[in-house]
């Protein structure tokens, strides 16, 4: 899922906050958040000379936007023939044309206020949930804080399940076809796996929910990769055995396994029956003497799987 990019306008009284404008473009497209999700900040005193009317080429960029982003302060800046400013023409043209529009009114003396500005903002009170600040700091937070709220809303900030991300410059020549049939053999053997053994590579993937894109999720080259350190350096297993009951140093014994997964199960499982206790009976019944664990093995290898799927690769 590719993350959306916004087109953002800025809008206010050219002169008053002429300053404060540059700085917020810096501030959005700086950030190591936002600056992902944003395309362009436009800033009408960047714009270079054209054959048109300057008003007309401000409302064709708020048409062009995602998102209206207002300033509104004490002046109300430039009149035409009917008496509006081009903020406030562009505030209602992004009103008309439905945008998402965020409004910050500057300062809190409205005595200071022009009466028409006074009336933008009271208007925009009525029809939107507008933020009050004093400084630029107080902006760049209530910026940051809507616009991660669009985003949050949108989904756009959620991170998908690691084992179901496509793996960073991972490719489909690096599963091991040989673990592969090992694979479909087993489980159709003890699972009634529903694919045949010749089963394509891609076909396997895409019925298991491992390929993204057309690319190997984590999980597939995990399961299935020649080297899954190359991409996952910590995707091991460390199995450690201690003189007693305690995890206290110095260790009994430590090993520390790597390849895939199923490659470290098995290990690891080998390692923790080679250490807990297996009497020996009589040969009464035959010429075998029966042998068993002080645990049962299936529950062994059930406690390692757990632990192995549940761990923090990605850490």
């Amino acid at each position: 899922m590719h993350a959306p990019r916004f087109k953002i306008f800025i809008s206010s009284p050219q002169k008053e906050f002429a300053q404060i404008r540059q700085d917020l473009k810096s501030f959005l497209l700086g950030d190591a958040l936002l600056h992902r999700f944003i395309a362009k900040v436009f800033l009408f005193e960047e714009l270079p000379s054209k054959d048109q009317r300057a008003d007309e080429v401000y409302l064709e960029e708020v048409g062009q936007c995602d998102i209206y982003l207002g300033i509104f302060g004490y002046e109300y800046g430039y009149e035409d023939e009917k008496g509006i400013s081009p903020t406030e023409h562009e505030y209602n043209f992004a009103t008309k044309h439905r945008k998402t529009r965020l409004v910050y009114v500057w300062g809190s003396e409205e005595k200071k206020r022009h009466p028409k500005m006074q009336a933008l903002v009271k208007r925009a009170s009525g029809e939107l949930i507008r933020r009050r600040i004093e400084n630029f700091s107080a902006l760049t937070s209530e910026v940051y804080n809507s616009l991660v709220d669009i985003l949050d809303g949108m989904g756009a900030l959620r991170v998908p399940p690691f084992d179901k991300t496509a793996c960073d410059g991972a490719t489909l020549a690096e599963l091991s076809r040989k673990r592969i049939d090992w694979f479909l053999e087993t489980a159709r053997r003890e699972r009634g796996f529903p694919l045949k053994q010749n089963t394509a590579t891609e076909a396997l993937l895409t019925h298991l929910n491992l390929l993204e894109h057309g690319k190997p999720t984590n999980a597939a080259i995990l399961l299935f990769g020649t080297n899954p350190q190359r991409h996952h350096r910590t995707a091991e297993t460390k199995c450690i055995h201690c003189h007693g009951t305690e995890y206290s140093r110095p260790f009994a014994s430590q090993q520390i396994y790597s390849g895939d997964l199923f490659e470290q199960v098995d290990q690891a499982r080998d390692f923790v029956l080679a250490k807990i206790n297996r009497p020996v009976g009589l040969r009464t019944s035959g010429p075998t003497a029966p042998a068993t664990y002080e645990l049962p093995p299936d529950a062994i290898s059930e406690a390692i799987v757990n632990a192995i799927a549940h761990r923090l690769c990605q850490a």
